[in-house]
């Protein structure tokens, strides 16, 4: 596995793994309370994190989505 590709269990340990340390309703943050936006926050991390090993793969050479 090239090592960009690890990058992807970034996401996966913010959700699941920290997600015990974010169980709180305070503070709010954007109006949402800190357990909800720690969710959107993660979605919007992941989208970055997958456009990043997609740019980035050596294995997307030749790729037509350019």
């Amino acid at each position: 596995m090239n090592a960009i590709k690890l990058l992807l269990f970034v996401p996966f340990i913010g959700f699941l793994g920290l997600l015990p340390l974010a169980n709180k309703v305070e503070p709010y943050i954007l109006g949402m309370p800190f357990l909800l936006f720690w969710v959107a926050f993660w979605m919007v991390m992941a989208s970055v994190i997958l456009m990043i090993v997609y740019k980035f793969d050596p294995d997307n050479e030749g790729s037509d989505l350019d």
